[in-house]
């Protein structure tokens, strides 16, 4: 079955235009979740509305309102909030093109797929991806999701486009606030292993290489406990005391030199070589005693 498309307009770059679709990258199904039951009953309790007068209120009966002083409210319906039409709700203009590399990690928020909505719009949307890709940029552009308009980054993925949702300048906070107080006059010799330990430790980057191990030791707790079994709390290595950083950076340094473990099949192989050399040895002796004889 087709994924459903998240959000549904056109993507816009100066007078060329095409419909497209937007798809949620990413999925939190896999993900372990907890109901709320009862801690007697261990029934699942519901979540209800409450008012104050009334009390239990049913869902249909709620209205959206916004607080512009202490309990006071101004009440917006949803013809009020169809009404608001700007050109991002049906339209992603792109505005500009930037280096990706200028735009602050910081300020990335959540992927979606985009991708072409009907066969007349695949040409317009692969020169786009294909333009984007030739000059290395990303487009810059305004959508309205989930009732507010975001700004967007426009890459290309694979044989496709990616948009990723920006965090507004006020939602990101300032540096300053929290590494005012930090200066330190750095040693160039603890720099020196510290440079070293990182170079050995450079790697190529694979998420397939992390899995969730809090997740695991969750679903292992999971399991023991629909078996009917003691639970299995997955605990923590204990961290070692560090007495001094110069100790600690060589320490590292050397650790990361340390060849790797010899594989089973070399351990069988030496225990079998091992074997080879003390067989022949007794060989030599029963001869020896025999000329002897």
């Amino acid at each position: 079955m087709a994924p459903r498309a998240y959000w549904k307009g056109y993507l816009k770059l100066s007078l060329v235009s095409c419909p497209v679709k937007l798809y949620s990258a990413t999925t939190s199904t896999n993900k372990i979740t907890f109901n709320q039951l009862h801690k007697d009953t261990h029934n699942r309790v519901q979540m209800r509305y409450h008012d104050p007068e009334l009390g239990e209120v049913e869902r249909a009966d709620l209205v959206k309102g916004y607080q512009f002083e202490k309990d006071k409210y101004v009440i917006i319906d949803k013809d009020e909030l169809d009404a608001i039409q700007i050109e991002s709700n049906k339209t992603i203009n792109i505005e500009g093109f930037v280096d990706e590399d200028t735009i602050d990690t910081m300020y990335f928020d959540s992927p979606y797929f985009m991708g072409p909505d009907g066969p007349i719009a695949e040409e317009t949307y692969a020169v786009i991806r294909e333009a984007l890709e030739k000059t290395g940029k990303v487009g810059i552009a305004r959508v309205v999701l989930s009732g507010r308009e975001r700004v967007i980054a426009i890459s290309p993925k694979g044989p496709g486009m990616v948009i990723t949702t920006l965090r507004s300048n006020s939602e990101v906070r300032d540096t300053a606030h929290y590494f005012e107080d930090l200066d330190v006059e750095i040693d160039d010799e603890l720099l020196a292993m510290a440079e070293m330990i990182i170079k050995q430790k450079t790697m190529e980057f694979d998420p397939s290489m992390f899995e969730d191990r809090y997740e695991a030791a969750l679903m292992d707790l999971v399991k023991s406990k629909i078996a009917g079994k003691e639970p299995v709390i997955s605990k923590a290595p204990e961290q070692g005391k560090v007495i001094n950083l110069m100790d600690a950076l060589k320490a590292s340094i050397e650790q990361e030199r340390k060849p790797a473990a010899a594989s089973k099949p070399k351990a069988k192989s030496a225990a079998k070589r091992t074997g080879a050399k003390a067989k022949s040895a007794a060989s030599r002796k029963s001869t020896s005693s025999k000329k002897s004889a």
